[in-house]
């Protein structure tokens, strides 16, 4: 038997790395053969990050007849949604767009999760929703949740809905907040996201690595291969149904320790500070629960995982940085994006 697993963009860090672990690591599931099912518009993601086994749809997920055809075509049995426009410092300015891409499309895969009897609905949020969490640290799941910017809101709204669905539909669901993941496969070519990516970028073409404000904005970061076992775990494992869960780095760092961390790893590099941007100060989380219910450890320090990622990064093809042309509002826009 097969057993038939939806991840949204799978074009992505997060989406093909964990296709890839499906179909190296874990190729089958309970006596079932996997089989991956992947859709991505290709915005943030390249189709050299698809796994070749991946049956892949080239979509939107806002063209919601053609996700339609997909889901009568294929009986599919779990969704991992990976799929969102993750520029949260950005999402003031593109604030439909951000609910468009972000909480309009999830909406749609929960309708059909419920139409279909998904089996389990994992969907990843971001430690956005906390917001300053009223300044106490670390964020944990009980945390206070009082986003800031729009990207926060809509993933905060997208949880709602899942409980709700739950509640009303009985639709079991499993949410996680990652950390600041990173590694190969990252979008390096966004200026509007990543900050490790966009620090890679600017040392590859020889320019300043940029910092928004002065750099004492405290961060934890995840590496890619140490959280893909975790998010197979919220899935399958009975112990993760229905619960909210951060997911990723256990070590607090400031950005100009990250950049000097890097500036180690690459053996050169130097910092340009820029106007600070609205934006959390300071931002981790407890990592207990994910541990407890996922199985999770940190295997991978940030120098490892930066040595790694740039030995990928040197090997990239050139490509065109993301601009956006215009924005929906540009009062108040800071200068380096203009």
């Amino acid at each position: 038997m097969t057993l038939t697993i939806l991840v949204t963009g799978c074009a992505g860090l997060i989406g093909s790395k964990f296709c890839d672990w499906l179909l190296t690591e874990k190729k089958t599931h309970d006596s079932h053969d996997i089989k991956v099912i992947g859709i991505d518009d290709l915005s943030g993601g390249y189709t050299d990050n698809i796994n070749p086994d991946v049956i892949f749809y080239n979509q939107n997920l806002s063209e919601y007849d053609r996700v339609d055809e997909i889901f009568k075509k294929h009986p599919i049995d779990y969704i991992w949604h990976f799929a969102a426009y993750a520029a949260e410092g950005l999402s003031p300015f593109i604030r439909k767009f951000n609910y468009n891409n972000n909480l309009l499309v999830t909406a749609h895969l929960v309708n059909l999760a419920i139409k279909c009897n998904i089996k389990r609905f994992v969907f990843t949020s971001s430690m956005a929703i906390y917001g300053n969490s009223d300044g106490v640290l670390p964020f944990s799941e009980k945390s206070p949740q009082i986003p800031i910017d729009p990207y926060g809101v809509a993933k905060l709204a997208c949880e709602m809905d899942l409980k709700i669905a739950n509640d009303q539909h009985g639709l079991d669901y499993c949410i996680i907040r990652p950390h600041n993941v990173y590694g190969d496969k990252q979008n390096i070519w966004d200026k509007y996201r990543n900050v490790l990516g966009i620090w890679m970028y600017q040392l590859l073409n020889n320019e300043k690595m940029t910092i928004y404000g002065d750099g004492s904005h405290s961060r934890a970061f995840s590496y890619i291969d140490d959280i893909l076992e975790p998010l197979w775990n919220a899935g399958i494992l009975e112990k993760a149904k229905n619960q909210e869960i951060n997911l990723g780095g256990i070590r607090n760092i400031t950005l100009n320790e990250a950049a000097q961390t890097l500036i180690k790893v690459v053996g050169r590099g130097e910092i340009e500070y820029l106007e600070p941007r609205h934006e959390v100060k300071h931002a981790w989380c407890t990592f207990q629960k994910s541990s407890d219910l996922l199985d999770f450890s940190m295997k991978t320090e940030l120098h490892e995982g930066l040595t790694n990622m740039w030995k990928w990064v040197q090997t990239q093809p050139a490509r065109d940085r993301k601009q956006w042309e215009s924005y929906e509002l540009d009062i108040g826009l800071y200068g380096y994006w203009k």
